[in-house]
């Protein structure tokens, strides 16, 4: 059952759709994969029992309504920052993103840093200038055919997203269940936003105390750019987790243990 309250809120003319699972603590702040919706991450959010979560669909996907123009991550990382206050969190909160969100996670830590307390990477890379899977493999991730047809997905699910899901791929049935078509406009701008971002020059520069998780069998972000953003950011581990690139959604018994004891630890740091 899901424990997410749905909420949309108006940011000078952008409709947001919000999810929030209440918890103690300082919030988690949760950026979602690209084209994914806040629905898809419900798996995870409810198995961290105890820390509440904020997850937002990206202006042009999921319930949110189609920006008006073209947007960089530095002025989406505003927007969360703007969508935090109105929402009423006045201080600090703990961030996380996946895949194309951890792009965007980085650059929260780095352009928000004062709301910015911990980070936590999940297979993802530190930008264009990345060690890259397979052409093929990344062809069929922005081919947005995998949003329309359900059926496609589950054919190249395994190829793509690897782990569990090349083990078992009964896996990908509920993703598809929750997943929700983005619009194609909003889809482009987020591919528009990533292409040419990079964090390599600064990523030394952040300061948080940082968790890198990422897969062992990842077909789309290979395990060395996880290494890679391991060693470049001052105060962060890498944990690598047996599974693909879903492995928050396949796997959260497995992973939410080393999220909770990252969190908790620091609440001391």
């Amino acid at each position: 059952m899901s424990r997410t309250e749905i909420c949309f809120i108006d940011l000078d003319g952008q409709r947001l759709k919000v999810g929030i699972k209440r918890g103690d603590g300082p919030p988690l702040l949760v950026f979602n994969g690209i084209g994914a919706n806040l629905e898809i991450l419900e798996p995870f959010t409810n198995a961290l029992d105890g820390i509440e979560t904020i997850v937002f669909d990206v202006p042009g996907t999921g319930g949110s309504a189609l920006p008006s123009s073209p947007y960089c991550l530095g002025s989406l990382a505003r927007l969360a920052d703007r969508m935090l206050t109105k929402l009423g969190y006045q201080s600090k909160v703990d961030v996380l993103g996946v895949s194309w969100g951890g792009a965007l996670a980085q650059q929260f830590a780095r352009t928000c840093s004062h709301r910015c307390r911990r980070l936590i990477l999940v297979a993802t890379t530190p930008g264009s200038l990345m060690f890259p899977g397979s052409p093929f493999v990344l062809a069929k991730l922005f081919n947005p055919r995998r949003y329309n047809d359900s059926q496609y997905l589950r054919e190249i699910a395994p190829k793509i997203y690897g782990g569990d899901i090349r083990r078992n791929s009964d896996l990908i049935h509920a993703y598809v269940t929750h997943l929700r078509r983005p619009h194609l406009l909003g889809y482009l701008y987020q591919q528009l936003a990533f292409l040419g971002w990079s964090s390599l020059a600064w990523l030394p520069s952040l300061r948080q105390p940082t968790l890198v998780l990422a897969g062992r069998d990842d077909p789309l972000v290979r395990l060395i750019n996880g290494r890679l953003l391991a060693k470049l950011i001052p105060r962060a581990k890498l944990e690598i987790v047996d599974d693909g690139h879903l492995f928050l959604m396949t796997s959260p018994q497995r992973v939410t243990p080393m999220i909770r004891d990252f969190l908790l630890a620091a609440l001391g740091g």
